[in-house]
């Protein structure tokens, strides 16, 4: 069988004395000194992607695998570990064993995915699945004239590749490491999981019009015979549901849909917090299409048309229930006789939801005060920020670790976006409102409460009467920073000594964009005023690299786009004696800035210098970090 399954004959002279080295810091740290035949620890350890203490915790667990017979290389327990940057380890893992990287882009695998589906079975492309491989093009090979295969995947030294290969009886293939997060877009939308309603409008097309054109100065109101005579079109539902499937599999946050100019329908999927054009229709009249979308959501009426509605979809995609909720909003219009509506719908995927805290992206500093408040039998821990900042997902991934059979966890939410296992979530209505809620909740025998958001003063103090009676309690604010969540509750009418014993912390969290990790690129001419402003040492830039995005249209990972996912940075104001103090002692209004630089002299990262250090650390740029994080400097 040819392949380019090769590996080079041994460590680089550089390595091996870095394993002389290492060798002797593991075993006096009572490490068994086989493990550092691992080559890929060995150069992990030597380009500081990953540390002694990692690499120690990380033998713990493999010693305790081989006990139970579940013997993995160590590298392979050190990229299970939240912390660390994954596809950094299976990166060097692939290069270590000369595995090159794909040189096919994105779109490229997925157009030959799209030809492919009759090549293999439904069987076979269940494994090519769980092996995460993908089939990504098929030629002939110079030398011998035979066909040969060439597949993608983030993990080439899996030892199950070579034995299902051969099942499929393929005599010769190629084989390239690719990033597990393309791999995984890949396989979730690629063929794999083929998008049904999106092939039907493909073939079937959309017919043009259906008898409802009009000119600009019709001063008629839509004819609703015609309306319905056009939203009862299958091509319309096939829309509807392709545009649901596709942003399911895209990991689309939300999906925004409008009347564009020239009465055309415009869908745009908000990815990594950005909003992206998925598709422009003008081939139908916008008001039917939003007839379609309001007939398939649940409380909504498709016949109002000057008032905001709430509704939600539920949809089974890919084996998994997926819900969506639905705002409804009416627009201005230059004809004041057609009524155009905005529709944004938000994707809740249970199975997108961060469950671990250690993965949101939280600085050591910033983690450990979070996990030691939660850990405290009573008081508030507040999440504050923006919309769109992740503060639910970090409230979530907060209760996930405090959860246990031995404690009654309740939360209030408007409405409940994900259903989270071992939590009694109360769901609202016009006959149980928040206000209702949470003293009913008091006579319910908690132990812990998350409230979705203090938006009165009854619900704060309500919030604040739990975490002053022995319960922990996690609520969020819409505020700017963490000392500014003071003085809200404060201004709200909540009395300073409350708010002092109350609360345990409050944490201030933006979303940062990560770098591509292939097409990114350092930073030649640096902007030395700026990065002076931003409190970067402009006397050691030759020590320094910051980095941007490369904007190549053809990257396989970020197709183009520069960026790839988000973490989350924050500012944590922990209650100190000192802090509580201050805040006792506040007459007449609360000093924000007294509260920020006592926070900063006791160790609080403020989230500016939570984002510098985000882009030392080349994970962003310094154009992402102006972005979100304000600055007045």
């Amino acid at each position: 069988m040819s392949r380019t399954m090769r590996s080079n004959g041994g460590a680089s002279p550089g390595s091996a004395r870095v394993a002389a080295e290492e060798q002797a810091q593991l075993a006096s740290g009572g490490f068994d000194p086989i493990n550092l035949r691992d080559r890929v620890v060995i150069k992990l350890l030597f380009d500081q992607i990953v540390q002694i203490e990692h690499v120690e915790a990380a033998w713990k667990v493999w010693k305790g695998r081989k006990r139970k017979g579940h013997g993995v290389e160590l590298w392979r327990v050190l990229a299970d570990e939240p912390t660390l940057d994954r596809e950094r380890i299976f990166a060097e893992a692939a290069s270590i064993y000369a595995f090159k990287r794909s040189p096919i882009s994105r779109d490229d695998m997925l157009a030959f995915l799209n030809k492919s589906w009759d090549q293999f079975e439904k069987e076979q492309w269940q494994e090519f699945a769980r092996l995460a491989l993908v089939p990504v093009a098929v030629g002939v090979e110079e030398s011998s004239n035979e066909v040969q295969w060439i597949f993608v995947t983030h993990d080439p030294l899996q030892p199950g590749i070579k034995p299902f290969l051969r099942t499929l009886q393929i005599k010769r293939y190629e084989l390239y490491y690719t990033p597990e997060s393309v791999v995984r877009d890949l396989i979730q939308g690629g063929i794999f999981n083929k998008n049904e309603f999106l092939e039907r409008i493909t073939q079937e097309g959309i017919p043009y019009d259906l008898g409802m054109s009009f000119d600009d100065d019709d001063d008629e109101s839509v004819d609703e015979e015609a309306l319905v005579a056009e939203m009862t079109q299958s091509k319309l539902v096939n829309l509807f549901e392709a545009m649901l499937v596709e942003a399911v599999r895209r990991g689309v946050s939300d999906i925004h849909l409008f009347p564009g100019q020239g009465r055309k329908v415009e869908i745009h999927f908000r990815i990594d917090g950005d909003l992206e054009l998925w598709h422009v229709e003008d081939r139908i009249h916008p008001e039917a299409f939003f007839a379609v979308v309001k007939d398939n959501v649940m409380n909504v009426d498709r016949f109002e048309r000057d008032t905001a509605q709430d509704g939600f979809i539920q949809r089974r995609v890919d084996e998994a229930v997926i819900r969506f909720r639905v705002s409804i909003l009416p627009l201005a219009s230059a004809n004041s006789e057609v009524r155009s509506e905005s529709v944004v719908i938000r994707v809740l995927d249970d199975r997108k939801v961060i469950l671990d805290l250690k993965k949101i992206g939280l600085h050591k500093v910033a983690y450990d005060r979070f996990q030691h408040a939660i850990r405290q039998p009573y008081g508030m821990v507040i999440l504050t920020g923006p919309t769109g900042s992740g503060k639910t997902t970090t409230l979530y991934a907060s209760l996930q670790q405090v959860v246990s059979p031995k404690r009654n966890v309740l939360t209030v939410e408007d409405p409940v976006e994900y259903i989270l296992p071992g939590v009694r979530q109360i769901k609202l209505s016009h006959k149980l409102g928040l206000e209702g809620a949470l003293r009913a909740i008091l006579r319910h025998d908690p132990d812990i409460v998350m409230v979705g958001e203090m938006r009165d003063k009854e619900t704060a103090e309500l919030a604040i009467k739990l975490a002053n009676t022995g319960h922990l309690t996690f609520s969020t604010l819409h505020t700017n920073d963490a000392p500014s969540a003071v003085s809200r509750l404060y201004k709200m009418g909540i009395e300073p000594f409350l708010i002092s014993y109350a609360i345990n912390l409050i944490v201030a969290q933006r979303l940062l964009r990560k770098l591509c990790p292939t097409c990114k690129v350092p930073v030649k001419d640096h902007d030395v005023p700026l990065l002076e402003r931003f409190g970067f040492d402009v006397d050691r830039l030759d020590e320094l690299e910051i980095y941007t995005h490369g904007l190549v249209d053809d990257c396989p990972t970020c197709s183009g786009q520069g960026y790839k996912g988000r973490r989350a940075i924050s500012e944590t104001l922990l209650f100190t004696p000192l802090i509580r103090r201050r805040i006792v002692e506040a007459s007449g209004a609360i000093n924000e800035d007294e509260i920020r630089d006592l926070a900063v002299k006791e160790g609080m990262t403020t989230l500016q210098d939570s984002a510098v250090s985000i882009v030392k650390e080349g994970e962003t740029s310094l154009q992402e970090m102006m972005r979100v994080v304000f600055t007045d400097m």
